[in-house]
């Protein structure tokens, strides 16, 4: 593992509403809201993830290799103040994440094909992102949307989200479109319940989560959104 990143637990789990009513319930008492969730305690999610020419984060996925890598640029509520361009590195059963800030400008740039607004020589993750797109053709293949309710707690650094609503966009790149055309990916009655932690899982969180009785799965909005739109692809311009 590369030291200078800081890797964590991460599980996951297809669960029901009523499911979620239990856990989510003893969770309230236990754990903090998180400080970005707005009045009924949620916020949205938009991404838009990218994959190079052959589709590696896909194939590598479906195809259960264990080390791998995805990159998205990620918004909040629709909204251009935050945008970050993200690498997610998933090692065995850890994960890491890189990231870098955006201005709108850059993102547009990026989705018009100019790429040179990422050849930062000082900031290496930039220079990944534009080797990538240009000599990988990394490119934008499908926007991912759902709604997060999220629970924090100091000890372990434990994260857990509700992530509802899962839907994704039609062939489009659009992330910033209110009104998107976009469609359910995934059972309305089915959560995706992920579960974030450092080196410890208390046990009473543990307790309440009662995760022996939850089947853990590899559930990658990624993934889902690919599969739901048939693996169709963007062509590259």
């Amino acid at each position: 593992m590369n030291s200078n990143l800081k890797y964590r637990h991460e599980l996951k789990f297809l669960i029901n509403y009523h499911q979620f009513y239990l856990i989510s319930n003893r969770l309230r008492n236990l754990m903090s809201r998180d400080k970005h969730a707005g009045p009924k305690g949620e916020y949205h999610i938009r991404s838009l993830y990218f994959d190079d020419i052959s589709n590696k984060a896909l194939h590598e996925k479906l195809g259960g290799v264990r080390d791998r890598v995805k990159y998205r640029v990620r918004i909040y509520n629709v909204e251009d103040n935050v945008i970050h361009f993200e690498k997610k590195i998933k090692r065995n059963d850890y994960i890491a994440k890189v990231k870098e800030p955006l201005t709108r400008d850059m993102y547009e740039a990026i989705i018009a094909g100019n790429y040179e607004v990422l050849r930062q020589p000082d900031k290496p993750f930039m220079m990944e992102l534009y080797n990538e797109m240009t000599h990988n053709f990394l490119r934008p293949k499908v926007i991912v949307d759902y709604v997060r309710e999220p629970y924090v707690c100091r000890n372990g650094n434990v994260r857990i989200t509700f992530d509802k609503e899962l839907r994704t966009g039609l062939h489009s790149t659009d992330i910033f479109n209110k009104e998107l055309n976009s469609v359910r990916a995934i059972d309305e009655n089915l959560i995706i319940l992920e579960v974030k932690y450092d080196e410890y899982l208390p046990g009473y969180i543990q307790t309440a989560l009662q995760l022996q009785g939850l089947t853990r799965q590899s559930a990658s909005k990624y993934v889902i959104c690919r599969k739901f739109l048939k693996f169709n692809t963007w062509e590259d311009h």
